[in-house]
């Protein structure tokens, strides 16, 4: 089980080196990345069974500091975390094949290169055994995906990118690192434990502090007032933004959000203390949802119903009861598959028909079907509709809202789901239902790249089937308050 652990942390960074390597040869540095990404998702898939029997196999790197080492310990929410991040890279790789060609794309090798590295910063915060581990490898995720949100090299990009990383890195430092720090000091470690590590003496105005540190400090969560780091980051290409909604950055950042709730807190020691917490995600779950039912440019819309969803997340965690934890986890794999599937269609339209704004899309479902059906799949199970996941996850969440008597964020799960009707459902009747107008030239072009239409396809069925069939992931969640975390 160690060798797999390093195996899946070690292969992605190996893949890069052959993806750089084979560089003046696109097919060849193509096949590179997909076997790689083959290769460190069968790793991952291995740590699956004795994760669900209860094994948590681990492996001590070395000590950065006197009692502070870099470590791994592979625990059920890891497991969830980095079955999507390594899985995902696989279908987004076949993607990629056909946004990078089909748009003439530039440095086409660097794009795959810190793609594939950014998978392995997501395995080591996934797999991360303390505080400092997950700390190295989100620094190390937000550097790595910093060329790609600037990858077009405008200026536009290039302000893009600096926001990107002066919010990242500027909440990180000084948000995250001192509320890791102060950890360190009460708590004497910073490894990840069920129940948490902080003492029952903290007083309450000392836990709401950490508290905020740590949430506003995750600022991959996009938490309100700091998410605007992800509407700026949209100049990236398509297949940047699956990798920052879907595969990576985003659910890095609510994953860290449910593991220190979980594993540094606990439920015992935050109880009665989340009222405010609830409050500023059910506030950035409505506020994100009316910006996005406003937006006419199609990946503004599906970023900004990405800031609503991950707050779901963080709403569940803090909900504090075993439904809503387990919701929050499923959620994470739900939202992953989903959101993916839409920006792919965002991409597979800019680069058949060149189109950006929703506007302009009347009746081009008639020569995208494939597409078009796929996006109305992922919406529908964004939305929460059965029989698709989205459903699954939504489920938990408001039973566990429900079963902890919180009626208040029932209904904001409720009016929120309205909401994400209100803005996805108009595009696919948009699409379907109304005559072409003559200057979208809807009837000149057809679906996209084969690949592209390949890949938006299978994580439309990747809604249905993980509905279908949920036991494993099911299995996980549960683990993570049946005392098989860490």
């Amino acid at each position: 089980m160690d060798s797999l652990i390093l195996a899946s942390l070690v292969l992605p960074v190996f893949g890069a080196a052959g993806i750089l390597l084979a560089g003046r040869w696109p097919n060849l540095r193509e096949s590179v990345t997909i076997v790689t990404a083959v290769a460190t998702f069968a790793c991952v898939v291995q740590l699956v069974e004795p994760v669900l029997a209860g094994s948590q196999p681990g492996v001590r790197l070395f000590e950065l500091f006197s009692g502070l080492p870099v470590a791994f310990r592979v625990e059920p929410l890891g497991m969830i975390f980095a079955l999507v991040a390594s899985g995902l890279w696989i279908v987004s790789s076949i993607y990629s094949i056909g946004y990078m060609r089909g748009n003439g794309e530039h440095d086409q090798t660097r794009f795959y290169v810190c793609f594939a590295l950014s998978i392995a910063a997501a395995l080591g915060i996934a797999f991360s055994a303390n505080l400092l581990t997950l700390f190295l490898f989100y620094e190390i995720l937000t550097l790595i995906t910093y060329p790609l949100v600037t990858h077009s090299r405008t200026e536009k990009a290039k302000r893009g990118g600096r926001v990107y990383l002066a919010i990242l890195m500027g909440t990180s430092m000084l948000f995250l690192l001192p509320a890791i720090i102060y950890t360190w000091h009460v708590a004497g470690t910073t490894d990840f434990r069920v129940g948490g590590i902080l003492p029952a003496t903290l007083t309450p105005g000392a836990l709401t502090a950490l508290l905020a540190l740590y949430m506003f400090g995750i600022g991959k969560a996009a938490l309100m007032p700091f998410h605007r780091w992800l509407p700026a980051a949209m100049v990236a290409p398509t297949p940047v933004s699956a990798l920052l909604h879907a595969v990576a950055v985003v659910k890095a950042g609510v994953f860290s959000v449910v593991k220190v709730v979980a594993y540094v807190f606990g439920a015992g020691v935050l109880a009665g203390q989340t009222g405010w917490l609830i409050a500023v995600a059910a506030f950035t779950i409505l506020a994100a949802s009316i910006v996005a039912l406003r937006a006419d440019n199609f990946k503004r819309r599906l970023a900004y119903s990405t800031v609503s969803q991950l707050s779901y997340i963080v709403l569940a965690a803090v909900v504090l009861t075993p439904l809503s934890t387990v919701g929050a986890a499923l959620h994470i794999v739900s939202h992953a598959l989903g959101k993916i599937t839409l920006f792919f269609t965002a991409g597979a339209i800019y680069t058949a028909a060149h189109q950006t704004e929703i506007s302009q899309f009347d009746g081009i479902g008639r020569r995208m079907p494939w597409t078009m059906t796929a996006f109305t799949i992922g919406s529908l199970s964004i939305i929460g509709i059965p029989p698709f996941v989205g459903f699954v996850s939504k489920w938990y969440i408001l039973s566990g809202a429900l079963s902890a008597g919180m009626l208040q964020v029932a209904a904001v799960f409720l009016l929120s789901t309205l909401l994400n009707a209100a803005y996805l459902l108009p595009i696919v009747h948009r699409a379907f239902f109304r005559e072409p107008v003559h200057d979208d030239h809807h009837g000149e072009h057809g679906e996209a790249p084969p690949f592209m239409v390949i890949a938006v396809c299978l994580t439309a069925a990747g809604t249905l089937a993980v509905a279908l069939f949920p036991d494993v992931l099911v299995g996980l969640a549960q683990r993570i308050v049946s005392g098989g975390g860490v």
